[in-house]
């Protein structure tokens, strides 16, 4: 499962115009600052041959990268047995699926970047 955290995002509109670029320029200020929010957590399910990641930021030309946390995680992804095909994006229900090996093991953690 995943652990998005919200993050601030400024309004398209304020009504204290100075405010309103202060939180605009922040925003900015993160983006410079590799603070792109673009960032998830999840676990592939074990005795399972996808997870599904429910994440409002992905389309249907994202890119997912991940980053493997564990071990076992550094097995499945670099053993090539995990894989998005194009069909495993639900833009409309703000998710993708994840395929990967069917074993008992619960530990197989990783972060992903979506851009795009």
């Amino acid at each position: 499962m995943t652990d998005n955290k919200a993050v601030f995002r400024p309004p398209k509109t304020h009504r204290d115009e100075k405010e309103h670029r202060r939180q605009l320029a922040e925003a900015i200020w993160n983006i410079q600052d590799g603070k792109l929010y673009s960032t998830g957590e999840v676990t592939l399910n074990a005795s399972s041959a996808t997870t599904i990641v429910d994440d409002r930021r992905v389309g249907n030309e994202s890119i997912i990268l991940f980053m493997p946390l564990t071990a076992n995680a550094v097995t499945e992804l670099y053993g090539a047995t995990m894989y998005i095909t194009e069909s495993d994006f639900a833009p409309r229900d703000h998710q993708f699926t994840i395929n990967h090996a069917n074993n008992s093991q619960t530990d197989r953690d990783f972060r992903y970047l979506i851009i795009g």
